[in-house]
């Protein structure tokens, strides 16, 4: 009896870390243009001022 709840204990663990990976891979899918468009923006920053180094 106890083996059987530890084990339904470790399947709601690994439940729970498939709905956030889910729930995160969802959002980036949704905001992909925008994260996309964000990070093209942090490497111009990056590239100009490290030209002025």
């Amino acid at each position: 009896m106890l083996g059987r709840f530890i084990k339904e204990e470790d399947a709601v663990g690994t439940v729970e870390l498939i709905l956030i990976l889910v729930v995160l891979i969802g959002l980036v899918l949704i905001f992909k243009t925008q994260l996309t468009d964000l990070m093209n923006t942090i490497f111009k920053t990056i590239n100009s001022r490290a030209k002025t180094v």
